[in-house]
């Protein structure tokens, strides 16, 4: 599977080695099997302007995905400055924030949506599931 990682950001450092090996086990976690995958970072101005042009809302936004096919899973926008911007508020980790984006970008893209209450508490089980599996693999975003 290629993993690709894209970082237009300056808000918090990625380790692309990190990224692909975080994305390749949680879809290893979610029995995914597919061909390729890009994982963007990019800052708040970028998300505020996706989230306008795509979903006709002009504010920001953690993350944003894009289906493509079955083989070629798609595209998933990830605002790192939303995530510090959220854990510093709760007193969270800003890394575990921005891998929970990442987290849920990747569950849209497979399928999973959280319009509906039933839906987002389906979603919110795979993401906890998810960030569970990754803490066993010993897998972060944050400097190791």
């Amino acid at each position: 599977m290629i993993i690709r990682i894209y970082n237009h950001q300056k808000d918090l450092k990625i380790d692309k080695s990190l990224t692909k090996a975080l994305v390749n086990s949680v879809l290893t976690h979610l029995k995914v099997n597919c061909d390729e995958v890009s994982i963007y970072f990019v800052n708040q101005k970028k998300i505020t302007d996706l989230h306008e042009a795509f979903f006709d809302d002009p504010t920001p936004t953690d993350c944003i995905s894009f289906p493509l096919d079955d083989k070629e899973l798609g595209e998933v926008f990830v605002c790192p400055a939303v995530a510090i911007q959220y854990a510093s508020k709760k007193k969270l980790d800003p890394y575990d924030e921005t891998a929970l984006y990442v987290i849920h970008g990747l569950l849209h893209l497979i399928g999973f949506d959280d319009l509906e209450p039933k839906e987002r508490r389906t979603m919110r089980k795979k993401e906890k599931s998810c960030m569970h599996h990754l803490k066993e693999q010993r897998i972060s975003l944050g400097p190791q």
